[in-house]
């Protein structure tokens, strides 16, 4: 039973790259008769806003996109919101506690960032020195994670390998391509890694289809599913559309946005065209 997700954050308009996601996941989907799920990722309250997801509402309707499941709202299907599920994400976080594989960690962003160079494009987390690793066995004192950032304490050495549906055998290995990672922020907030496994485990997601740029993530995301005893997804990452720079298009870079197009006259038929006849066809399943 094929079940996909797409996943944005209402932080900014939707650009052609997060559209070409979202339509790679869609044609995938609909090939295979399954269940699209449209979840919003709005756990960065100072970031997210209403005006951000009503326009991503807009501008996949406008390119034809629609999704199967969800809270009802009105006799229509509503999107999941990250926002409204937080007590799944405290459950999950008290599972890691318990088991041992979480730590509190007290050190700043700004203290990493004194301490190593910021990240390159092609990195996404600061690498962590394990300043706060020995607080490991303090963790059970704690009742909730609120007040201090929680790490996951990655097995150093060990070789975390997967299949990607489209770039093939993947490696990573932790304590070098990453380290200690975020799994629960200090103004008590789950991090990306911990809520997107939390979620995809609840849905029942049976492939992931998203941007290259997450596939050092899916490595990290193998060790919590493992630690929370979850299943395991078929994971299919995109390429990445790049600008005349070759940077990927991201929210930052003031990426050509689907609402320029709609107010350019663009037809989203041709876009949709455009998009899948270069789809990657995900390789047997």
């Amino acid at each position: 039973m094929v079940r996909v997700r797409f996943a944005p954050s209402p932080t900014g308009l939707l650009h052609v790259g997060n559209a070409r996601t979202g339509l790679f996941a869609w044609f995938f989907t609909r090939q295979n008769s399954g269940t699209y799920i449209l979840r919003i990722e709005d756990t960065d309250q100072e970031r997210s806003t209403r005006d951000s997801e009503a326009a991503i509402y807009r501008d996949l309707r406008w390119l034809g996109i629609d999704w199967d499941e969800g809270p009802d709202i009105g006799g229509m299907f509503g999107p999941y919101a990250q926002s409204q599920r937080h007590d799944f994400y405290l459950a999950a976080w008290h599972r890691l506690r318990d088991g041992g594989f979480v730590y509190p960690c007290t050190c700043s962003r700004k203290d990493l960032e004194r301490a190593l160079s910021a990240p390159h494009e092609d990195e996404d987390e600061i690498h962590y020195p394990g300043h706060c690793r020995e607080k490991l066995a303090d963790a059970r004192n704690w009742q909730t994670p609120a007040g201090v950032s929680w790490r996951f304490k990655v097995p150093d050495g060990k070789l975390l390998s997967f299949v990607d549906g489209h770039f093939g055998p993947r490696h990573f290995t932790a304590g070098r391509d990453f380290s200690d990672f975020l799994v629960w922020r200090r103004d008590d907030i789950p991090a990306y890694q911990l809520a997107v496994v939390v979620d995809d485990e609840a849905m029942q997601i049976s492939e992931v289809v998203r941007g290259e740029d997450l596939l050092r993530s899916t490595a990290r995301q193998l060790l919590l599913l493992r630690a929370l005893d979850y299943s395991i997804p078929v994971y299919f990452h995109c390429p990445l559309l790049r600008d005349e720079h070759n940077r990927r298009l991201a929210k930052r870079h003031d990426a050509l946005s689907l609402r320029t197009l709609r107010l350019r006259g663009v037809d989203p038929a041709d876009l949709r065209r455009s998009f899948k006849t270069e789809f990657p066809a995900p390789k047997d399943r």
